[in-house]
Order: C-alpha cells, then sequence, then structure tokens
C-alpha cells in the first residue's frame, strides 16, 4: 500500500507551509502502486486518528447535515454496500447529479472505495444534456435528487437510477442505501492508475472534452491545491463553487480533507452576499476561497462590520482588480491569493501562504510542478503558453481525454500545453494574458482581452466584459467590448461614453477598445463567457450592428 509515502508528502508540505522555497525545492510526488484514498487516507487515518469525531462536513441551509469523519467513513460504507447490490462493479461510471447535500460526499466516497469511475454533473444540466453525457461517458448508473428525477426520461430504461428524496416510480430511494451493512470490504486492491474521475469540460469553444483522472492525479494532485489554499488540519474551509465541475472536487473535497479540514458549505436558495458573510462568521469559517463575481458582491457590503476569524483568502477563475484587493485588506487584514489550474489538472501556479503577493500575478509554479513558457516552436520565452514539464511527469496530469470510441487519448510529448497564455517576470511570477485562442492582434500589436476586460469590469455599470476583435479596413481588426451592464445602468450613449472615458484614462492607446456593444453574454452551462460565438458572428457581420457605439461617435473624445 502507498498510504505512508502519500502522507509522508502531506506532511512534508504542511511543515512548510509558508516557506515556499523549501517546498518548492523538496517536494516530491509520492510513489505509488496500491492506493484508494477513500480507504487508505479518508477512512485508515482520518476516521481512525484524532480527527476521527471532529466535523468534517457542516452544512448550514437547506439540507443542513454535521458529520464528523467516523459519520461518513460509516455512512460511505453503507452506501457502497448499497451500490454493490444493486451491480456497481470496479470500473462501472456513475454519473452523480447532486447539490450540495450530504450524499453528494457519501456518494463519492462510496463510489471509491468500489473501484467506481464517478461522472460528476451539475443540477443545471437539461434531459438532453444528461441524455448525452450519459451516452457519451458510457454511464451504467445515476444518482440524482428526486427533484431532478424527471430529467432521466430520456435515457434508457435498463440505466439503474438512485434518487435522493422522496424517489419516483423507477428509481431506487437512497435511504435503503443507507440501511445496509456499515462494514465494508473492497472487491481486491485499487491501482493508484485505475480511473476514478470522468470530467466533461466546460466547452468554451468547442464540443465539451471527457477529462480522465485516476486515484492517483487527483486525490494525491490536489496535495498542491491544500498547499495553494494554506489549508491546516482543523480549519473550517469555505469553497464558494459548483458541484458537478472540478474546481468543487478540489477544494470542496480532496484539498481539503488532505489536510484533515472541515468542509463547510452555506446553502442559500438564491444567493446574498450579506447571509453568506454571516454564516462566514458564525461558524467560525478559518480558510475561504471564492470566485471573483462574489468578491466583488462582497466588498458591496460592510466588511469590517464583522468579527472573522478567517486566516487565509483566496480567488480563482480571473486575476481580481485592485480595489478588490485593496478593501479586503483594509477591513480584514488580508491579502486574497490568487491562483490556476484546470480540469486537467490540480493547482499548477498560486500565491501561496506568506509569500510576496504581486498585483495582478497568479503566483509561481507550486510544488511538484516545472512551469515553461513557449512559443509554437517550443522556444522558451518571457510571453507564451502555460505548459507543464512532463519530465519527469507530475502526478495531477489528467491519464488524458476519453474518445468517441470509449478510449484515452493519453497526454503524451515533453510537455502538457494548457492552452492558455502568460508572462513571467525576474522573480519568476506569472500573469494571465488569456486563451491562445483570443489573443489576437490589433495594429500589429498583440491584445489580450482579458486584460482588457479586466479594465472593463472596474467600471460600475459594467457586470460582465467579453473582448474579441473586430475587422478594420486601417488596423486589420480592432478591440471590440461586449458588455452586460449591472442593475440600475441603462445601455445608451451616456453609459457608452463614460465606458468609454474611463478606459482612455487606464489603457494605452494601442490597447483602448475602439467599439462597444451592450448585449447578453453567451455562455457554456458552468458560466463561462463563449467569446468564440462572438468573435465568429463579429468576423462575419455584414455592416455596422444597430446596439454598437465607436469611439469615433463621440466628438467629446477626439483630439
Amino acid at each position: 500500500m502507498s498510504g505512508p509515502a502519500f502522507k509522508a508528502a502531506r506532511d512534508f508540505l504542511l511543515a512548510h507551509r509558508n516557506d515556499y522555497a523549501t517546498a518548492y525545492a523538496g517536494f516530491r510526488w509520492p510513489a505509488l502502486d496500491r492506493f484508494n484514498w477513500a480507504l487508505d487516507w479518508f477512512d485508515a487515518e482520518l476516521a481512525r486518528g484524532a480527527l476521527a469525531d471532529s466535523p468534517a462536513l457542516r452544512i448550514v441551509g437547506p439540507g443542513a447535515a454535521t458529520l464528523s469523519f467516523r459519520d461518513l467513513a460509516e455512512r460511505s460504507n453503507r452506501v457502497a454496500n448499497g451500490l454493490r447490490a444493486l451491480g456497481v462493479r470496479r470500473g462501472d461510471r456513475v454519473l452523480v447529479m447532486l447539490g450540495n447535500v450530504a450524499p453528494l460526499w457519501e456518494v463519492m466516497l462510496a463510489a471509491m472505495k468500489l473501484g467506481a469511475v464517478v461522472v460528476p454533473a451539475t443540477t443545471l444540466l437539461t434531459a438532453e444534456d444528461l441524455a448525452e453525457r450519459v451516452a457519451r461517458a458510457r454511464v451504467r448508473f445515476v444518482v440524482t435528487a428526486a427533484a431532478d428525477a424527471g430529467k432521466l426520461a430520456m435515457l434508457d430504461a435498463s440505466v439503474p437510477r438512485i434518487a435522493v428524496g422522496e424517489a419516483p416510480a423507477g428509481c431506487v430511494a437512497y435511504e435503503t442505501l443507507l440501511a445496509e451493512s456499515a462494514d465494508f470490504a473492497p472487491d481486491g486492491e485499487t491501482s493508484a492508475d485505475d480511473p476514478l474521475l470522468l470530467y466533461f469540460t466546460s466547452g468554451t469553444t468547442a464540443k465539451p472534452k471527457l477529462v480522465l483522472h485516476s486515484h492517483a492525479s487527483y486525490p494525491v494532485g490536489h496535495l498542491s491545491t491544500m498547499y495553494w489554499l494554506g489549508l491546516q488540519p482543523g480549519d473550517v474551509h469555505l469553497n464558494i463553487s459548483s458541484p458537478g465541475w472540478a474546481k468543487h472536487a478540489w477544494s470542496c473535497f480532496f484539498a481539503p480533507w488532505n489536510a484533515g479540514a472541515c468542509v463547510f458549505i452555506a446553502n442559500q436558495p438564491r444567493f446574498h452576499a450579506r447571509s453568506l458573510l454571516d454564516a462566514i462568521s458564525d461558524h467560525g469559517v478559518t480558510t475561504l476561497c471564492a470566485p471573483p463575481t462574489v468578491w466583488r458582491m462582497f466588498i458591496q457590503e460592510d466588511l469590517s462590520a464583522r468579527k472573522m476569524q478567517l486566516r487565509e483568502v483566496c480567488g480563482a477563475g480571473e486575476p481580481l482588480n485592485p480595489e478588490v484587493i485593496d478593501q479586503v485588506q483594509k477591513a480584514w487584514g488580508l491579502t486574497i491569493r490568487d491562483g490556476y489550474g484546470q480540469t486537467e489538472t490540480t493547482a499548477q501556479i498560486g500565491n501561496s501562504p506568506g509569500q510576496l503577493v504581486k498585483p495582478g500575478s497568479m503566483g509561481r509554479a507550486l510544488p511538484g510542478y516545472v512551469i515553461r513558457l513557449l512559443d509554437a516552436d517550443d522556444h522558451e520565452v518571457e510571453e507564451g503558453a502555460v505548459c507543464i514539464a512532463l519530465s519527469p511527469r507530475p502526478l495531477p496530469v489528467m491519464r488524458g481525454y476519453q474518445n468517441d470510441e470509449g478510449g484515452i487519448d493519453p497526454v503524451e510529448g515533453e510537455v502538457y500545453r494548457t492552452g492558455d497564455v502568460a508572462s513571467r517576470d525576474a522573480d519568476g511570477y506569472l500573469t494571465y494574458v488569456g486563451r491562445a485562442d483570443d489573443v489576437f492582434k490589433a495594429s500589429d500589436y498583440r491584445i489580450s482581452p482579458f486584460e482588457l476586460e479586466s479594465v472593463l469590469i472596474e467600471h460600475a455599470a459594467v457586470a460582465e466584459a467579453a473582448v474579441v476583435p473586430a475587422p478594420d479596413a486601417m488596423r486589420l481588426a480592432v478591440p471590440k467590448a461586449f458588455v452586460a451592464l449591472t442593475a440600475g445602468h441603462e445601455p445608451g450613449r451616456e453609459t457608452a461614453l463614460s465606458i468609454f472615458r474611463h478606459l482612455r484614462a487606464r489603457l494605452a492607446p494601442y490597447k483602448r477598445v475602439r467599439r462597444l456593444e451592450f448585449a447578453d453574454l453567451p455562455k457554456t452551462i458552468s458560466g463561462k463567457i463563449r467569446r468564440v460565438e462572438l468573435r465568429r458572428a463579429e468576423a462575419t457581420r455584414a455592416g455596422r450592428s444597430d446596439a454598437e457605439w465607436r469611439e469615433d461617435d463621440f466628438p467629446e473624445l477626439q483630439g
């Protein structure tokens, strides 16, 4: 078994949590042969050690529950035995479409113990989406909330389904699984390379890909995420993300429990910043990770009005604008630390605890990763494609993408290309530039849509923005922004003029947005903006859009 090697690697990072130089130089991914994280770590260490009766999962609001590590070990044993009785076997694909309710964590642990492959799915899926995913992922069993069971009508009747709640006809009630024995015996040993998770990417530019992770790549790989978040045993950790997406597994499952922290969930029928801040204070949350949208909502409240026990605060998804970072620093005395990773990996780059944070930078390569910036010819550059060196291969890199035939296209070669572009300074700090497909040239200058969007959303009227190239006879292309407005602001001349003035004051002339259109932004089901749709529409547009404003329309801006 490889449990001791995993624990040694984990303890090394905990021991050097504020010493990046030592952690980066000395950390090595553990050599694993046979390893089942649920059995060899969660049950063997967390559920039987000093933290056994400490809270492992606390949910407040709808679905409220508090379960210790010992509770979850026992309940997941019962669920594993129940799934086995229904016919779930090693390697079977089990689609799990649940919200933030305790059965989500119980099923994840149970499936892992059985050697089944979990296919996480968001509750936002339509019946058609669900049917496509069941077919593409070759799903054998489905677990969902009773309220969503109606979405399963398009599935073949031979696919067994388990419903949490009042199970409708044709579904097995989840409670019957919990009635099984609390003693679980695995069918055999689990290879560290056995498949564990099959994720659908969000598909911002094409049809979603299927990302396959093993019993090593995500459970053990999230030691880097644990390090970035700054988690310690006994912490109460809140990560704001939705089940079904990789970030939820990152920071609501593996990273906290690698550290021995409690996963805290505050369920809300509808997001309300003030109530969430109250929950953070009332329940003693010590570590917090939230996307930029949430941070921007937080600073609309009086952050200093509550007594907080927070020690670490992180952001993920995109760099935060300085105003947000400054307000949090003034109110709480804490600096929001950024990080970067993908569904295909764990946290690769980040501002780790105790280190200098440079505004706008996503930090440095995290322990266990060697990050290279390469041009199209694989030459090292100071601004280029973000690539992970594969010699030696970092444990967290996915096994590969599942192809249409059900096989796996493995990750091979000298590097894994993330598809993102970044720049690096003399101290090794990396700054995100954008998706490789989104960066474009205007007047022979390279333009990062991400950089311009970050400036746009600093304007009070702008809720969201997407920048794409618009054809231009003189410059070949000019930056055009599609903008969604915040409540209380109306599209029109005055708003457009105000935004243009804001941009002119903050951007070099060659970077300026020259055209602006107020619009609803197309998005993937996970909420990511589909710039590819906007880019294609703009490239094929005949003439000027009726809803478009241009700098040239405003004499006030000339000269």
